[in-house]
């Protein structure tokens, strides 16, 4: 079960529908041990795709440097689908190399009945989890 602050979902999906029709992506992040995910860092897809996205290697690099700083941890990756429901593609499977995180993806269509899910991939296995919003 993902357990994320109240307002973090709706900021994700402002910012999804602020960059369609490209893809947008980001992390949220929470102090060392804690499991809320609590503070949202929007990041740019360098690769300025509708269909993908990949996280400014500079950009990566500065945030993960600040966490280690800030004495945070990545609880979440998220992005955007621009043009499918939100469920991982092959792709992000592909991609998905962390087991710790949560994997959330927005989908910008209009006639999704769940615009904002959350999912595990471990070992190329994805499972749906719950959405849990703390006050």
């Amino acid at each position: 079960m993902l357990s994320i602050r109240a307002g973090l979902l709706e900021a994700m999906l402002e910012q999804a529908r602020r960059d369609h029709p490209l893809e947008t992506c980001g992390i949220v992040v929470a102090p060392a041990g804690v499991r809320t995910a609590e503070r949202l860092v929007p990041m740019d897809n360098a690769a300025r795709s509708p269909t993908f996205f990949s996280f400014d290697p500079r950009q990566q690099l500065a945030v993960w440097r600040a966490l280690d700083e800030r004495d945070e941890e990545c609880r979440v990756i998220y992005h955007s689908h621009t043009a499918s429901i939100a469920f991982p593609s092959a792709e992000d499977v592909r991609f998905a190399g962390d087991s710790s995180v949560h994997y959330v993806i927005v989908s910008t269509l209009q006639t999704v009945d769940e615009c904002i899910r959350s999912f595990r991939i471990i070992n190329n296995k994805v499972t749906e989890e719950r959405i849990c919003v703390v006050r």
